[in-house]
């Protein structure tokens, strides 16, 4: 093996999983707002939210929360800091 071959250029690890994050990102934001929708279409019926409908959509903000911060990655921005 020859020992002075350069070696693929490094890419940082940002740019290397930018587009993972945005598409796992927008999938839970469009799944959040999917699950946030069939409650919601009861209650334009004007049928009053059960627990379940609450808790469905509680469970619809939590997925798009989740989304907004896959697509931020504060934890990734806190390494890269520390390096």
């Amino acid at each position: 093996m020859a020992s002075g071959a350069p070696g693929p250029p490094e890419k940082s690890a940002f740019w290397s999983c930018l587009s993972c994050r945005l598409l796992s990102g927008a999938a839970l934001l469009g799944s959040g707002v999917w699950v946030y929708l069939g409650p919601r279409r009861l209650m334009q019926q004007r049928i009053p939210p059960n627990p379940g409908n609450i808790a469905q959509m509680t469970f619809a903000f939590g997925l798009i929360c989740w989304g907004i911060v896959v697509i931020i990655d504060p934890v990734g921005r806190l390494k890269k800091d520390e390096k």
